[in-house]
């Protein structure tokens, strides 16, 4: 089967061409894709190589939502037309046969998924955003934080770094009736943070910000989200944790070893929790749900949307760092829905 994708070849370098997909089988569902959510953190970790997933040229992307075109024989409860969300795609090829290393493959024109794995696909129900939901994953992965934390009302919740997963910690967080104070770099995010219910946001270089993080936990806060997956910020975020309370390692911290420090954990008889991946279906569930009724505003995230073949440009910004992108959602094609955000 013949699609289009956004392939990283070494350097990297950023293209959109042509693959090959396998041809679907009797328990595949062909999905045509509408939006794909690009994660940053995690894809370009892979692109810089601080992860590594599979060798170059890379089809990263794990996250975006579709149109069903066909499904097999034995597939039960979805047929041409449904819209999905999903995380999967089958490995593809270059048209030279060169292998490309799907991390899951889902910046594509088309997607050849098994329905029951657990990366699979579901039905994403009426009325959601499709650009918005192009990226669930990453509040997702937020959400699966505040539950595994078991964050509870009234909490003081401190979430370094408010990326896209940090500001779905925020969304949770608030949900649930806690206090939360947001920290981030970026001059623009911790404005986003106070609408998605922060009650205090601090950019870190502020010269009081020592000062505001004491006086909204003189005592420590009860959980603290290090979001960044940079190791040197572990020590100083355990450090705002109250005696008892819980460190969440929300970032990804990559594969090479790093120091550790000992004692602050341990005299604070913290609690520590290592979220991993988006917590399944009901985490994506309650998110696309909490998208659909309002309670997620998500769209308030994308600061950038482009056509699929304007990908190459925005990805080298995003290697460049600009600090304008936060939210990045790519357009495949359209079904014509009124709900279809303009570019």
């Amino acid at each position: 089967m013949h699609a289009e994708a956004l392939i990283v070849a070494e350097g990297p370098e950023f293209a959109v061409r042509p693959i090959t997909l396998p041809d679907p089988g009797d328990e595949d569902v062909v999905v045509r894709t509408l939006w794909s959510g690009v994660s940053i953190g995690t894809e370009f970790a892979l692109i810089r190589k601080k992860l590594t997933w599979g060798p170059f040229p890379l089809c990263t992307g794990y996250q975006g939502v579709g149109v069903v075109e066909s499904v097999g024989a034995d597939v039960r409860g979805f047929r041409p037309g449904d819209r999905v969300y999903y995380r999967d795609n089958r490995p593809s090829t270059l048209v030279d046969g060169t292998p490309v290393s799907a991390v899951s493959g889902v910046h594509a024109s088309r997607a050849v998924i098994h329905p029951g794995r657990t990366h699979g696909l579901a039905a994403l129900p009426d009325g959601c955003p499709v650009d918005a939901a192009s990226l669930f994953v990453m509040p997702a992965v937020g959400l699966h934080g505040v539950d595994l934390a078991q964050v509870r009302l009234g909490w003081k919740v401190i979430v370094h770094g408010v990326g896209l997963i940090g500001l779905g910690v925020v969304a949770f967080c608030a949900l649930r009736g806690c206090q939360t104070l947001a920290i981030d770099l970026n001059d623009r995010r911790p404005d986003v943070a106070l609408k998605f219910g922060a009650d205090v946001a601090i950019n870190a270089r502020a010269p009081d910000a020592r000062e505001r993080i004491h006086a909204f936990a003189t005592e420590g806060a009860d959980a603290v989200f290090e979001t960044t997956g940079i190791p040197d910020l572990i020590l100083p975020c355990i450090e705002l944790c109250r005696p008892l309370g819980v460190f969440v390692w929300q970032g990804n911290y990559g594969g090479a070893p790093f120091p550790f420090h000992f004692l602050p954990p341990h005299m604070r008889r913290l609690t520590m929790v290592f979220p991993c991946d988006d917590g399944l279906e009901p985490s994506r569930q309650a998110v696309v749900k909490a998208m659909t009724s309002g309670a997620l505003p998500w769209q308030q995230t994308i600061t950038h949307r482009v056509e699929y073949r304007d990908a190459p440009g925005l990805y080298g910004r995003i290697l460049a760092n600009d600090p304008d992108v936060l939210g990045a959602a790519i357009r495949w094609s359209s079904d014509g829905a009124v709900d279809e955000q303009p570019l």
